[in-house]
């Protein structure tokens, strides 16, 4: 191998390792956190100030989700980029699969930025309050609701599919048999995920 191919190597591992861990890993915790909504306001509004208290929260944010954050979304930019791909004249279900991620992702990146600004930025430099009252009120307008709906469903898909292709890349299901039971589970996450999210959505409006 040598060193141009070793350089992508690495950093494919790591796009891939930056999505699965760091990025996954704040997805679920960001779903459940959104899902307690369904328990009401004051059981949200209560985990909200228990998240706001984590010791060092700026530093955590920056080094384990805005950094990872950012690799993740500029190499994936490059490898859609560099893709050449055509499902249209080569319609395998894994090609299809492969557009779907690259659109995904790109709906995905918008979607969190546009939430880090409206919850995370707008908090830090202008004071606004963060709680069950400031989302519900946001998502009353129906064209970001809708947004809100299109966002959970892109970014649940590009994780649990990511997921799938993570898995192949690890060399952890290599064989048919381990993609085509992987291939359920990536659906079934997918599946739960969303229903999870879309229905956090459905509590706050």
């Amino acid at each position: 191998m040598n060193e141009l191919s070793t350089r992508r190597f690495f950093l494919a591992r790591l796009h891939s390792l930056t999505g699965l861990v760091p990025l996954g890993l704040f997805l679920l915790e960001h779903l459940y956190s959104n899902a307690i909504a369904l328990m009401g306001q004051e059981a949200y509004d209560r985990h909200v100030q228990t998240l706001s208290g984590i010791p060092f929260l700026p530093v955590v944010e920056v080094l384990f989700i805005a950094l990872p954050l950012l690799y993740h979304a500029v190499y994936g930019i490059y490898i859609g980029m560099m893709a050449k791909v055509n499902p249209y004249r080569y319609a395998y279900r894994q090609n299809w699969l492969f557009v779907a991620q690259r659109v995904s992702g790109g709906i995905t990146l918008v979607f969190v930025l546009y939430h880090i600004w409206a919850f995370r930025l707008s908090s830090l430099l202008f004071d606004a309050p963060v709680n069950y009252e400031a989302v519900q009120a946001h998502l009353q307008n129906p064209f970001i609701f809708a947004f809100y709906v299109l966002g959970v469903i892109a970014t649940t898909f590009h994780f649990s599919n990511g997921l799938w292709t993570g898995l192949i890349t690890w060399g952890i299901t290599v064989g048919p048999r381990g993609q085509r039971i992987s291939s359920v589970l990536r659906t079934l996450l997918f599946a739960g995920l969303c229903g999870v999210g879309v229905g956090a959505l459905i509590a706050f409006w």
